[in-house]
């Protein structure tokens, strides 16, 4: 099954091209989308110059959060599974195979991969940002009936035809909230795999804040009673 890589991209420049050198060296059939949310150090033109067999670009004429970009990204899918990545190397491309295969073997619609799981490297810092994710992942698991260990994972892996049936709105962060939320609705059948995790800093890059938790968890109680 072909497999779609959707990676959005803001202000990335030290990392997108090992990104996806390393995306593009996954050997299975796949396309690159990348969506650049008006990048302003350089990342634009690192991605116009890079020449990768199946990969596709678009840029957005202003920044617009994670949620446009990938939405963006999703309107230029071909593949029959969809995964997110993003370009901060926080994630491990060589760790999509592995999500992908449930829903190759027809026992799953969506994987999610769990930084909370154990069995993988996993950085050790930032507890507070581990409280807030905890906090959310619990809200998602009480209004959504679900039992989710990492609500807000980049790594999310679903099936391409899901997007003809759910209409997403989010521009930023919250899309992680609006697709689990949509995807639990729907009643997908969606498992979790232990993936690891090379979390950075806010020196380091890091973009989300604590502001976002708290637009995360309107979303939550938002999708919750409307779609």
């Amino acid at each position: 099954m072909k497999i779609s890589i959707v990676i959005p991209v803001y202000n990335e420049k030290s990392t997108i091209h090992e990104v996806i050198k390393k995306v593009s060296a996954l050997d299975f059939e796949k396309e690159i989308i990348v969506i650049d949310d008006c990048s302003t150090d350089g990342t634009r033109e690192i991605l116009e110059l890079m020449e990768v067999p199946g990969l596709k670009r678009a840029f957005l004429p202003k920044n617009s959060g994670k949620g446009a970009a990938l939405r963006k990204g999703f309107e230029m899918v071909s593949g029959d599974i969809v995964a997110i990545q993003d370009a901060d190397m926080e994630y491990d491309p060589s760790e999509i195979k592995l999500l992908a295969e449930p829903i190759e073997r027809d026992v799953a619609d969506v994987v999610y991969g769990s930084r909370l799981s154990g069995g993988k490297p996993q950085r050790v810092y930032m507890f507070w940002h581990l409280v807030g994710n905890k906090f959310l992942t619990l809200a998602a698991n009480i209004l959504y009936n679900t039992t989710l260990s990492d609500m807000e994972t980049c790594y999310k892996v679903f099936r391409s035809a899901i997007l003809k049936k759910i209409k997403l709105k989010s521009d930023r962060f919250e899309i992680e909230v609006e697709l689990t939320a949509k995807f639990c609705k729907n009643k997908y059948r969606i498992y979790e795999i232990p993936i690891s995790y090379y979390g950075r800093t806010y020196s380091e890059g890091k973009k989300i804040t604590w502001k976002d938790g708290f637009h995360a968890l309107w979303a939550l109680i938002k999708y919750r009673f409307v779609d």
